[in-house]
C-alpha cells in the first residue's frame, strides 16, 4: 500500500514539471548578453530565474540565478573554474547555432560543451537552461551537469556527483562533494579525499539497493531516492508548501560551502516580497563535516568555527578553514638533550583527528607521556588517556571537538610562543593549563635581559652607522644586481625573501592552479622583468632551514630541456616557496582534453618523446636519482614554443616526512598509479613507466583514461584500446582523423607495453625511448587466445590482458622469459633480468 502511494504521489509531482517546462522564452540564433548595460541576462516566463553574465570579484561569470531574490543566489555556473572575464567579454548564440563566451585577449568558448548546433534556446521557469535543434529536440540542459545545487524538476543520476562553491562569494569548486554512487548511497565527501569509505561524513544508508537509484527535488518539494521504476524510494526532506493565491514557490537542494546538504524553500508573494526558510539538511551537527576545518586546527560546536592548536595560527586569518601553520620554529630536539622544550598542557573534552597515533606506550601519569613525547623527536601532539599515552605527527586533519571522553592533550611548541596568550586555547581549563620550564631556561632567561640592556647603545650606533651605508651603497647595488643577475641565475638558485615574492606576485594576486603541493601564483621579477610562477608548498619538512635548502639545492641541480626549471626559493619564518619559470602555454591536459582543435599527430609524437626524455632524465642521469610518482598531464606544463617539460618532479623530499613513506600511503593520482602501490610493495622507476604509459594513450587519443560519459566498454581507455588494438580497430578511436598506421601502432603497443601488471615485464624509459623514435623494434604484444597467465593476481592487469598467457618459469629466484620479444625488450638474450 506504501508502495502505490509512493508511486502516486510521484505521477502528481511530475505533472508540474510537465506544465513547468511548457512555460518558457524562446532565445533566437544570434542573440547575445553582455556583462553591463541592458542586455546583461535572460529571464524565464515568470522571471524568477535568469541566465547570463553576473558579478564575481573584479570579473563576470556565466550562470544562472534566482532573480526574484534579493540575494540572487547563483544555482548554476558555466565552466566554474575559469577565470571571471571582463567587462567587455560578449555571450553569443551564434547564427551557426553554438553558445560562446567571446572574451578579448583569449580564445572563444563553448559554454555548454553541447557536440550540436542548435536552433533555439529557452530559460524554463524550472531554472532549466536548454538548446533545442530544428526538431526542437533538447540537445543540451543546465540540469545534466549541476554545479552545487538541484532544482524542482531536476535529478542526480547514479554516479553524477556535484561540488560545492569555494565560497558565497567565490563559485570556483570548493570543498566538499555529493555522490550518487552506484551501490544506492548518497554519500558526502571533503573533495580532496579519495571519496572512500572513513573519508565520508554523512550518508543516505539506503545501500544495497536496486541498481540506477537517482536523486529527485520534485515541484512539490519533495527531495527523495528512487530507483529506476520510481520506488522503492526514501524521503529525505519536505519543503515548505504554501497554497495562497499569487504565491510561488522555488525548491533547491545545495551543497553549501560549510560542506552541509540543505534543502531550502524560496517563497515568492504577489506583492513583491519573498523569503526563504531551510527545510531539511543533512547534518545536524557541522562539525560532522570532514575537513570543516583545515590542518591543525580543529571544529567547535560554537557557532561552529575553526580553532588552532596551540603555538599555532591561521594560514589565512580570513579563511580560517585553510588551517593552521606553526608560528615558531622546532629546534633539532637531538641537539638539546640537556634541555626541556616547553608545552602547553590543556585540558580537553576530547579532540578527535582522522590519524591514528603512529605509536602508542604505557603511561602512568600525565609527566610520564609528556617526558615520552619530549624524547621523542618525531612526537608532535600527545594524549594521556587510561594509562596509554599516543604520540601523533602532524598534519592533523578532520579535527572535531567531543565532549564524551577527557583526555590530556600536549602540543609541543617553542619557547618564544609560549608567552603569547593568544596561543593558549580559549576553551581549556585554567587550572590544568600550564608551561613547564627548566632552570637552565630561567638562567638562560635572565641572561637575555642582562645582555640586551647592556648592549642597546651599541645597537642603537650600529643601526645609524647601517643606515648611512646603505643610502651610500644603494645605487651601486642596484647597478651590481642588475649586471650580475643573469651569471648568478645560471650558476646557483637565487634566495628570495618573502617579501621578495609578495611583491613579485603583487600579494599573490593571480593563481595559476592549484595541486597536492600547494597553490601557484604568476609573478615578475623586478630585475629584467622575467615572468616566473611562485608556488607555496604545504605540508613541507620540518626539520629545519639547512634541511630545506639542501634539498631545494639538490632539485635545482637538475638542468633538462623537459623539465621545469627551479629559479630560487624562499625560506623564511614559517614560509616555504620555490620560484619556476613561468610556462605560459599551460598544461598538456588543457592542451590534449580542453582545446577545440587537438593537436597534429606530428605533435603529439614530438610531446611524448618530449616527455619520456624528462623521466629519463630523472631515473638515470641526475643525482640523485628521482622518481616522480605523479606523471600525469596536469604535471606537464607546455612553454612559449610548445615544448612539453616535467614540473612537481622532486617535491617529495619537500614533504613532511610521513607523506613520503610509500608502504604506509599511496602518492600519485588516481587512474595513473600504478598496481604495485595498492599492494604495499618497494616502488621503483617502473611505476612512473606505468603512469607514463596511460599517459602516452592519451596523448595519442586526446582523451582521458576514464571518462563515465563513454559507453560502459569504452569507460577505460587503456581496456578499450588493448581490445580495439588486437581487433583492428584503433582507427574508430581516432574519431576519423588520418594519422600513419605504422606510427599509431607503434605508439599504442609501446603504451600497452608500459602498463603490464608486473614492474619486471615494463621497458626501462631508454628502451621506451628508443621504440617511439624507431630506432628499437618493439616487441609484439601477448595474443588474447594464449593460454592463462601464471602472475597469480591479475586484478590490476588491463582488462585486455586479463586471463592471457605470459608464461614465466625460472629457478633459484631468477626469471626466465620464454618469448624472444619480452628478451628484446629488456635488451637480453632471452633471459630477463629483474627490475
Amino acid at each position: 500500500m506504501a508502495t502505490i502511494s509512493l508511486f502516486f504521489l510521484f505521477l502528481l509531482s511530475a505533472t508540474p514539471l510537465a506544465i513547468a517546462q511548457q512555460n518558457q522564452t524562446n532565445i533566437t540564433l544570434g542573440s547575445s548578453l553582455f556583462p553591463t548595460g541592458n542586455t546583461t541576462s535572460w529571464l524565464s516566463p515568470s522571471t524568477h530565474f535568469a541566465f547570463g553574465f553576473y558579478k564575481e570579484g573584479n570579473g563576470f561569470e556565466v550562470g544562472i540565478w534566482l532573480e526574484s531574490d534579493p540575494n540572487k543566489t547563483v544555482v548554476w555556473t558555466a565552466n566554474r573554474d575559469d577565470p571571471p572575464v571582463s567587462d567587455n567579454a560578449t555571450l553569443l548564440l551564434t547564427r551557426d547555432g553554438w553558445l560562446l563566451l567571446k572574451n578579448p585577449g583569449g580564445p572563444d568558448k563553448n559554454i555548454t560543451g553541447a557536440d550540436q548546433s542548435a536552433s533555439s534556446a529557452s530559460l524554463l521557469d524550472s531554472g532549466n537552461f536548454v538548446l533545442y535543434n530544428s526538431s526542437s529536440t533538447v540537445i543540451w540542459e543546465s540540469f545534466s551537469s549541476p554545479t552545487d545545487t538541484i532544482l524542482g524538476g531536476q535529478r542526480l543520476l547514479t554516479e553524477y556527483r556535484f561540488l560545492s562553491s569555494f565560497s558565497n562569494t567565490d563559485h570556483k569548486t570548493g570543498r566538499f562533494l555529493l555522490r550518487m554512487q552506484s551501490d544506492g548511497n548518497l554519500v558526502l565527501y571533503p573533495t580532496y579525499s579519495n571519496a572512500i569509505d572513513g573519508d565520508d561524513y554523512w550518508a543516505s544508508n539506503t545501500a544495497p539497493t536496486r541498481p540506477n537509484v537517482t536523486l529527485i527535488l520534485d515541484n512539490l518539494g519533495q527531495l527523495y531516492l528512487a530507483n529506476s521504476s520510481n520506488l522503492n524510494m526514501k524521503s529525505l526532506g519536505n519543503g515548505i508548501m504554501s497554497s495562497s493565491n499569487g504565491t510561488d514557490v522555488v525548491y533547491r537542494a545545495t551543497l553549501d560551502t560549510d560542506g552541509n546538504f540543505r534543502l531550502y524553500s524560496h517563497i515568492f508573494s504577489g506583492d513583491g516580497s519573498s523569503s526563504k526558510s531551510i527545510s531539511w539538511s543533512a547534518l545536524s551537527d557541522q562539525c560532522s563535516a570532514k575537513g570543516y576545518c583545515g590542518f591543525n586546527s580543529y571544529c567547535t560546536n560554537t557557532q561552529p568555527d575553526c580553532i588552532c592548536l596551540p603555538g599555532f595560527n591561521f594560514s589565512d586569518p580570513i579563511n580560517k578553514f585553510q588551517g593552521c601553520e606553526r608560528s615558531f620554529r622546532i629546534e633539532d630536539c637531538n641537539s638539546k638533550k640537556d634541555d626541556v622544550a616547553n608545552f602547553i598542557q590543556t585540558l580537553y573534552s576530547s579532540i578527535s583527528w582522522r590519524e591514528n597515533p603512529y605509536y602508542v606506550v604505557p603511561s602512568d601519569s600525565e609527566e610520564d607521556c609528556r617526558n615520552e613525547c619530549l624524547r621523542d623527536c618525531e612526537c608532535e601532539v600527545a594524549w594521556f588517556r587510561r594509562n596509554r599515552c599516543q604520540k601523533f605527527s602532524l598534519p592533523l586533519t578532520y579535527g572535531k571537538r567531543d565532549e564524551s571522553t577527557s583526555l590530556i592533550t600536549f602540543v609541543k611548541v617553542g619557547n618564544e610562543s609560549s608567552t603569547i596568550p593568544s596561543l593558549i586555547n580559549p576553551f581549556s581549563n585554567a587550572n590544568n593549563t600550564g608551561t613547564y620550564h627548566t632552570k637552565k631556561e630561567l638562567r638562560m632567561e635572565i641572561l637575555i635581559i642582562g645582555i640586551v640592556l647592556a648592549t642597546f647603545s651599541i645597537a642603537v650606533f650600529i643601526i645609524s652607522a647601517f643606515l648611512i651605508y646603505r643610502h651610500r651603497v644603494y645605487r651601486y647595488k642596484k647597478l651590481e644586481e642588475a649586471r650580475n643577475f643573469s651569471l648568478t641565475e645560471e650558476i646557483a638558485l637565487r634566495f628570495f625573501s618573502y617579501e621578495d615574492l609578495l611583491k613579485a606576485t603583487d600579494g599573490f594576486k593571480e593563481e595559476l592552479g592549484r595541486g597536492a603541493f600547494g597553490t601557484v601564483y604568476k609573478g615578475s621579477l623586478s630585475i629584467g622583468g622575467r615572468a616566473i610562477a611562485v608556488k607555496r608548498l604545504e605540508k613541507v619538512i620540518e626539520e629545519g632551514e639547512r634541511e630545506f635548502r639542501a634539498e631545494t639545492r639538490a632539485i635545482g641541480r637538475t638542468h633538462h630541456r623537459n623539465l621545469v626549471r627551479l629559479l630560487g626559493f624562499c625560506d623564511e619564518g614559517s614560509h616555504r616557496l620555490l620560484v619556476y619559470e613561468y610556462m605560459c602555454n599551460g598544461s598538456l591536459a588543457n592542451l590534449i582534453f580542453k582545446a577545440q582543435i587537438r593537436p597534429d599527430w606530428n605533435e603529439r609524437v614530438r610531446i611524448a618523446i618530449d616527455v619520456a626524455r624528462g623521466i629519463l632524465y630523472l631515473h638515470e642521469d641526475c643525482e640523485p636519482h628521482i622518481i616522480h610518482c605523479d606523471i600525469k598531464p596536469q604535471n606537464i606544463l607546455m612553454d612559449d614554443s610548445w615544448t612539453a617539460k616535467i614540473s612537481d618532479f622532486g617535491l617529495a623530499k619537500l614533504l613532511m616526512p610521513n607523506q613520503t613513506r610509500t608502504f604506509t600511503q599511496i602518492r600519485g593520482t588516481r587512474g595513473y598509479v600504478a598496481p604495485e602501490w595498492h599492494r604495499n610493495k618497494p616502488i621503483s622507476v617502473k611505476a612512473d613507466v606505468y603512469s607514463f604509459g596511460i599517459v602516452l594513450l592519451e596523448i595519442v587519443f586526446c582523451r582521458r583514461n576514464v571518462e563515465l560519459d563513454f559507453a560502459d566498454d569504452e569507460i577505460v581507455l587503456s581496456e578499450c584500446v588493448y581490445s580495439s588494438f588486437f581487433d583492428g580497430e584503433l582507427d574508430k578511436l581516432l574519431g576519423g582523423e588520418v594519422v600513419e598506421k605504422a606510427t599509431l601502432e607503434r605508439m599504442v603497443t609501446v603504451g600497452l607495453w608500459c602498463i603490464q601488471d608486473e614492474p619486471h615485464l615494463r621497458p626501462s624509459m631508454k628502451t621506451v625511448i628508443l621504440m617511439l623514435e624507431g630506432i628499437k623494434d618493439v616487441p609484439i604484444l601477448p595474443s588474447p587466445t594464449m593460454a592463462t597467465h601464471t602472475f597469480g593476481l591479475a586484478s590490476n592487469v588491463p582488462m585486455g590482458l586479463r586471463n592471457q598467457p605470459i608464461k614465466l618459469c625460472g629457478t633459484q629466484g631468477q626469471t626466465l622469459l620464454q618469448t624472444p620479444s619480452h628478451a628484446a625488450l629488456q635488451g637480453g638474450e632471452g633471459k630477463f633480468q629483474p627490475a
